[in-house]
């Protein structure tokens, strides 16, 4: 029989590799044990093992996302390639095993994203398996897009955020509670990389001709408790330069990843007239290849809702996401403030592990009832919940 090596690139499920092709594909029995033999769990992670990279302890093998949001385990299929000529070398298989069946070859293309995942042991390997079941099982049942979108949302942004370039900046605004239109603050933080070290920066500016404008009847007024630095008291024109500069400066670093919580009414100060800032371009949507110029929105509603498995319309407030991840927060609705925690939540959430194990490390069991969102105790969606409630 003729082979041919593979034109295409992209990759195999996991489970498509061991069930389909080394289990029925594969007619002659020793080319089946020895690509089972390769490939078992305590094989791939050992040391020895000829997909093992330099330097690296584990297997590496890939995460890939499937457009209604679910997650597979799967192999390059460069790797498989290069086992089956591995294994002919050795005289492990007479002849070099045919390939998997073209239509399981699946092409990044038709993925919504691929990354790397490293096992250190086979049982971390097999558990990762029968958790993805689960939680694939559970996305079905689903069937929600707006879930699968925003589980998009964050495993781009976690990845880019690793990744470690550009910059990710994190603003706020804050108006008047009784005309809207009327900016009194702004406040910024970011973090870029110099090095591969990471540099962060707070600040908080007060618009010098609207002091007068004082909030506290609808909304808390924290304009003179800046937590992360000194204020700066700036007028109207100078206000506005110094955003543009603060833009101009986060572009000296690449790409800029514009971090909000619930956007709408930010992009609308940034483009309104006192404002205006360079814009151009902007981009919803977290690319899914590493950009080197740009300017692109990630919103921490969206990054928690699919942490927490929340599909529909309702989104966290700031305190509440910051309390879900236990991040002690002080006079909000001050826009440094608002600023600084907006973009330490995101960092809490993209800097972490995946999306399904990260939760699971969070809110331990609280998915069991057949349903992917986490399910809240009462106090926890209550500050003012009593724990005597229900009782005489």
């Amino acid at each position: 029989m003729t082979v041919g090596s593979p034109i295409i690139t992209g990759y195999y499920r996991y489970t498509d590799i061991w069930f389909q092709w080394a289990e029925k594909s594969l007619l002659n029995p020793g080319d089946r044990d020895a690509v089972k033999a390769i490939l078992a769990h305590d094989a791939l992670v050992h040391q020895d093992h000829p997909l093992c990279l330099p330097d690296q302890e584990g297997a590496q093998l890939f995460l890939g996302s499937f457009p209604n949001g679910e997650k597979r385990l799967m192999f390059s299929s460069k790797q498989i390639d290069y086992i089956r000529y591995w294994l002919h070398a050795m005289k492990l298989t007479p002849e070099i095993i045919p390939l998997p069946y073209s239509d399981c070859l699946l092409l990044e293309s038709s993925l919504r994203g691929i990354e790397p995942i490293v096992f250190k042991t086979g049982g971390e390997l097999k558990k990762c398996n029968k958790d993805l079941d689960k939680i694939n099982k559970k996305l079905k049942k689903a069937n929600n897009p707006t879930l699968a979108n925003r589980r998009q949302i964050f495993d781009r942004s976690r990845t880019l955020f690793q990744e470690k370039k550009g910059a990710w900046l994190a603003v706020d605004f804050e108006g008047w509670e009784r005309d809207h239109t009327a900016i009194t603050e702004f406040g910024w933080s970011a973090i870029h990389w110099e090095d591969g070290t990471e540099v962060q920066e707070d600040g908080h500016l007060i618009v010098k001709e609207h002091q007068l404008y004082t909030n506290g009847t609808y909304v808390r007024d924290n304009r003179n408790h800046f937590s992360f630095g000194t204020s700066q008291i700036l007028n109207k024109p100078e206000f506005k330069k110094s955003i543009h500069d603060l833009f101009a400066r986060m572009k000296s670093y690449g790409a800029v990843f514009l971090v909000f919580h619930d956007n709408s009414q930010d992009i609308k100060y940034l483009k309104s007239s006192m404002v205006s800032a360079p814009m151009e371009g902007l981009s919803y949507d977290p690319p899914s290849n590493s950009p080197t110029t740009g300017l692109f929105v990630v919103d921490t509603s969206d990054l928690f809702a699919a942490l927490e498995g929340e599909g529909y319309s309702n989104r966290r407030s700031l305190e509440r996401m910051c309390n879900f991840l236990r991040i002690p927060t002080q006079y909000l609705h001050n826009a440094g403030n608002d600023a600084h925690y907006t973009l330490l939540a995101c960092k809490e959430m993209v800097n972490g592990e995946q999306l399904d194990k990260q939760r699971e490390q969070r809110w331990p069991d609280r998915t069991n009832s057949g349903e992917v969102q986490v399910q809240w105790k009462p106090w926890e969606m209550d500050s003012d919940y009593s724990d005597q409630e229900g009782f005489i």
